[in-house]
């Protein structure tokens, strides 16, 4: 299953073996491809061709044109709609200037403290959840500039624990 957005409506599409669902509802398509970037579409008695113009991997951002319209389509995978449900979905964005936990927990290490230099990837401390303990790393690069828990301190979800 996955989401598309397009012009501020998403739709939750779910793939079968011989159907696609869109909001539940099957979709009843003739697809005929006519080369690597365009495909031919009959649909509701309508007769559309469509063209991949362009892809951005980085941001899951398709723009194509159906017909004569060009559309942009933002994709979300099921991981992107797990990690927007566990509000770790926005993580990126705040990479330079604060970490904030992803769900309640305890602080059971601390690797980094104020003035330390971080890169993207390293490991900056360790959540327990749910007995299960979480390795937080930092989204980018930065210098710390505060830690505001301790250990074995118990946190909410969306608390910020480093400053940078």
């Amino acid at each position: 299953m996955f989401t598309v957005t397009t012009q501020n409506k998403s739709y939750s599409v779910e793939i079968a073996e011989e159907a696609v669902h869109v909001n539940g509802k099957t979709i009843n398509w003739d697809l005929q491809w006519i080369s690597d970037r365009k495909i031919h579409i009959i649909y509701d008695s309508k007769s559309i061709e469509a063209e991949l113009l362009s892809i951005d991997r980085q941001t899951k951002t398709l723009n194509i044109k159906l017909g004569n319209k060009i559309s942009s389509l933002q994709l979300k995978d099921r991981f992107d709609i797990l990690l927007e449900q566990m509000g770790m979905n926005n993580m990126a964005s705040q990479a330079l200037k604060e970490i904030k936990a992803p769900m309640p927990g305890l602080i059971l290490e601390l690797k980094v403290k104020v003035g330390d230099e971080v890169k993207k990837g390293e490991v900056v401390l360790i959540l327990e959840a749910m007995k299960m303990e979480n390795i937080l790393k930092s989204p980018g690069d930065g210098i710390v500039k505060a830690v505001k828990v301790s250990l074995n301190q118990s946190v909410e979800k969306n608390q910020v624990l480093i400053q940078f």
